[in-house]
């Protein structure tokens, strides 16, 4: 079983940044990250390089494979695309099931991706919030199960609240700002909270739920 994961957000959206794109775009609910959003990127794989992390798994929209780019290259390590991770599937944010880029489109400019794992949960379309929870709780046990050793999950914010839900076993409220990283160690019997990106709006005492044994 995995001994650390570490939940990282990926950076801005170039349809943050530039509103308008998302009027013509191909796949307009898969945008690319933002300029500052690649800077960001660049600065989270810096701070990664020393957590000795083992595998590297990220949702399959581009933000996020772009937010997991520079990692790779710097651990030289492979990025496993898990739809499980995906974005919540909110038919208030989406008017139909988004399409991702195809694997063509991506091949040539990330060779790190490791086309041969096949993901474990496809999310559907339309998709409640209990079901995206629900959804992030079992790919999150079903990878810490497959996987040894300290895993990076690079997704979303539903990502980063569902996964530090599911192992925590709290419903505590995780506020993972753009390119946030969030760190959950296996204590044997619990996961503890070793860092997370905002904690300023919680309580002392909701800190110390944070350490809920199973």
């Amino acid at each position: 079983m995995s001994s650390k994961v570490l939940i990282a957000r990926h950076g801005n959206r170039f349809d943050f940044v530039y509103p308008q794109w998302f009027n013509t775009a191909v796949r307009r609910y898969d945008p690319p990250l933002s300029e500052d959003g690649i800077i960001h990127s660049s600065e989270l794989a810096g701070r990664l390089k020393c957590e000795n992390i083992d595998h590297i798994i990220a949702s399959p929209f581009l933000r996020t494979i772009q937010t997991a780019h520079p990692v790779a290259q710097l651990l030289n390590l492979p990025i496993k695309l898990e739809a499980g991770l995906g974005e919540w599937h909110n038919p208030d944010w989406m008017t139909e099931k988004p399409q991702i880029h195809p694997r063509k489109e991506l091949d040539y400019i990330y060779d790190c991706i490791d086309w041969s794992y096949t993901s474990q949960i496809i999310p559907i379309y339309p998709e409640t919030e209990a079901m995206v929870l629900e959804r992030m709780q079992k790919v999150t046990q079903l990878l810490i199960k497959q996987f040894s050793g300290n895993l990076l999950l690079i997704g979303h914010g539903i990502s980063v609240l569902g996964i530090t839900r599911s192992l925590l076993k709290n419903n505590i409220d995780i506020k993972a700002s753009l390119c946030s990283l969030t760190i959950l160690v296996n204590k044997g019997h619990y996961w503890q909270l070793e860092l997370e990106a905002d904690t300023s709006h919680l309580t002392n005492s909701q800190k110390k739920s944070f350490f809920i044994k199973e």
